[in-house]
């Protein structure tokens, strides 16, 4: 097969800093694509129960990573178990300390707060100590700036950064997002990306649609 093999969990030359993502996951409620992964000079192989916080089962929610990104050192996501109940004059989880503090608590209180599934698209970089938050979508193709705070939805090939984050400008004009969104090489079969790498790191649009063209 050609290209890096996807179920190699150390892809780099055997170095436990980078993983593959996907072969480091056990918990059904995170998908992860080919070929995403995690650079951590410490934890890398640990993403699941380091980085990926408040991710209870009994709540329920997903995170989905789409294929071809990189998530550097640090970055977390917070799932919707997170949540604290905003409805009443108290944020103050007292039913989960005490029994008699629990009396009169409906815990369906919690699921008004919950945002639904976490969305990463494919070919995204996450840069080193971001967070973003439940229920966020964010774009193909986008790059999420270091130390950033990911509040909002995030557009494919944007860049954002800050806290919240922000867009700062788009990767490229719109019309040739549109156009990127269309090819979607990340879909291609590994064959054929193999074939016109050149046209997928290069920035000649009109070469990208013609290997788009070919098989």
């Amino acid at each position: 097969m050609p290209g890096p093999d996807p179920e190699n969990r150390h892809p780099l030359n055997g170095e436990s800093h980078t993983v593959f993502l996907k072969t480091v996951i056990t918990k059904p409620t995170i998908i992860v694509g080919d070929y995403t992964y995690y650079h951590d000079p410490d934890h890398a192989a640990d993403f699941e129960s380091r980085n990926v916080l408040y991710h209870f089962d009994f709540v329920g929610d997903r995170l989905v990573i789409g294929r071809f990104c990189a998530l550097a050192t640090g970055c977390h996501f917070i799932m919707n178990g997170a949540n604290h109940v905003t409805s009443g004059f108290s944020t103050f989880p007292f039913n989960i300390f005490s029994e008699d503090w629990a009396e009169g608590f409906d815990p369906a209180t919690y699921a008004e707060g919950y945002r639904g599934d976490t969305h990463v698209g494919n070919d995204v970089w996450i840069g080193r100590d971001a967070t973003v938050l439940p229920g966020v979508s964010i774009g193909d193709g986008a790059i999420i700036g270091a130390c950033s705070v990911v509040a909002g939805n995030v557009p494919a090939f944007a860049v954002v950064a800050g806290n919240p984050a922000r867009i700062v400008r788009y990767r490229f004009p719109l019309e040739i997002v549109e156009t990127l969104l269309k090819i979607a090489w990340w879909n291609w079969p590994v064959g054929k990306i193999t074939r016109h790498m050149d046209a997928i790191r290069g920035a000649d649009l009109a070469m990208l649609e013609r290997a788009a063209k070919e098989g």
